[in-house]
């Protein structure tokens, strides 16, 4: 018997952030969607997932190059992906993102160098605009990362850090 889809319910979540009927003024949106479309071909069944993949690597372009936002299928992110002014928005194929966490424009989740580790961030991460979150570090529960930030060490639970390379704050 054929397992189920595990993230079936996650676009759910991911469309309740965002204001009622505005997905086709969401771009960020439509890179989610296209994500979450992704991680279904993988599970799609035999017959059409030569023809999923295709639709889903021409609509991958398509929103990658209108948006900015580079989100690859081998991600793995949790329910209620939320990303607020689109843009520049880069995640490294092998980065891990929890639920419920949130992204602003020019975000990078990526290697300090070709071939390394990748981030791991756990539930209800925010990231400010142009953070920056390189190897193979993890970001705890609520981490705060303010705007402009290099994150490049570990970050427990409830801490909000800023600077480059970011420090914790009081």
């Amino acid at each position: 018997m054929r397992r189920p889809f595990p993230e079936s319910g996650y676009w759910k979540q991911d469309f309740r952030r965002y204001p009622t009927g505005s997905w086709l003024l969401q771009p960020a949106l439509w890179a989610i969607a296209v994500y979450r479309f992704g991680r279904w071909t993988m599970w799609a069944p035999l017959p059409i997932r030569p023809a999923a993949h295709g639709l889903y690597f021409f609509l991958y372009s398509v929103v990658r190059l209108l948006t900015g936002i580079d989100i690859p299928r081998k991600a793995s992110i949790g329910p209620g992906l939320l990303i607020h002014h689109f843009g520049g928005i880069i995640v490294n194929p092998s980065t891990v993102i929890g639920s419920n966490c949130v992204m602003r424009q020019g975000v990078t989740l990526g290697t300090q160098q070709d071939g390394g580790k990748c981030p791991s961030l756990a539930n209800n991460v925010s990231l400010g605009a142009y953070a920056q979150v390189l190897g193979g570090i993890r970001l705890g529960d609520n981490v705060v990362v303010g705007a402009m930030s290099v994150v490049l060490k570990d970050v427990p639970s409830g801490q909000t850090v800023v600077g480059i390379p970011a420090r914790p704050i009081s």
